[in-house]
């Protein structure tokens, strides 16, 4: 980008960071998703433009600091891939004693995102735009976050595909060192072998521990219902939880 710090991208954009600049030598290559075309609606622009500045969190080599950005310590929640941001939004606005970071890079979802906060006027929510395999490497350190929760990530359903699913052993490795002791791990799909696939990886995982018990999913009226589970449930599709805490 020309004439902008490449760490602070303009409103709607992201940056690249080169894999030589990220300190996590075992990251992951291959995405885990393909950003797609969609057209803004005019709310979203303004969201982008206007909103970001106060909302938004640069990807960087400064760490994040709590303090700094919410001005005080509190429980402090991360979500990775918010979609369009809706159970996030009630879930910071439920919960007004407690920090939520939203990580997407969907410029339609982050632009909504915004315009949510802006309108409720929250001051507990703050916004990444950027890749979050990178984010969790560059910008936060061991034991920091109280949970980490990752609802209906891409299930790239085909097997030739499975290599790009977000959930992979080095990628839960990398999550459990971010949380706290006792943290909690929340993942969520409506993909039963993708369900399976996380359950075993985060069975294998020594520092997690099932809260639900040994090969049990987790009650997901635990949280939000969200727009992709509704759209599974109607298309017949399980949901499964899984709540795993940090050892």
């Amino acid at each position: 980008m020309t004439g902008r710090d490449s760490t602070n991208p303009a409103p709607g954009q992201t940056i690249q960071l080169s894999e030589e600049q990220l300190p996590e030598k075992q990251l992951r290559t291959v995405r885990s998703f393909v950003i797609r075309g969609g057209r803004l609606t005019p709310s979203q622009q303004y969201a982008l433009t206007h909103y970001w500045p106060r909302y938004g969190l640069a990807a960087s080599d400064h760490p994040f600091n709590q303090q700094t950005v919410f001005g005080r310590q509190a429980r402090l929640v991360l979500e990775i891939g918010f979609g369009m941001g809706d159970s996030l939004v009630a879930m910071a606005a439920a919960q007004t004693e407690t920090d939520f970071i939203g990580i997407e890079v969907h410029p339609p979802g982050v632009g909504k995102l915004l315009d949510e906060i802006h309108k409720l006027g929250l001051s507990n929510l703050r916004i990444y735009q950027h890749d979050a395999t990178e984010i969790l490497a560059r910008c936060f350190a061991d034991d920091t976050l109280d949970v980490i929760q990752i609802f209906f990530p891409d299930p790239w359903h085909k097997k030739r595909h499975h290599k790009r699913r977000l959930i992979q052993a080095d990628f839960v490795a990398l999550l459990s060192r971010r949380l706290k002791r006792g943290g909690i791990l929340h993942l969520a799909t409506d993909w039963e072998n993708y369900a399976e696939q996380m359950l075993a990886i985060l069975s294998a995982n020594p520092t997690l521990c099932n809260a639900a018990g040994q090969g049990q999913y987790s009650d997901s009226s635990r949280r939000q219902t969200t727009k992709f589970e509704q759209r599974g449930r109607r298309l017949g599709h399980e949901v499964r939880d899984l709540i795993f805490v940090k050892r």
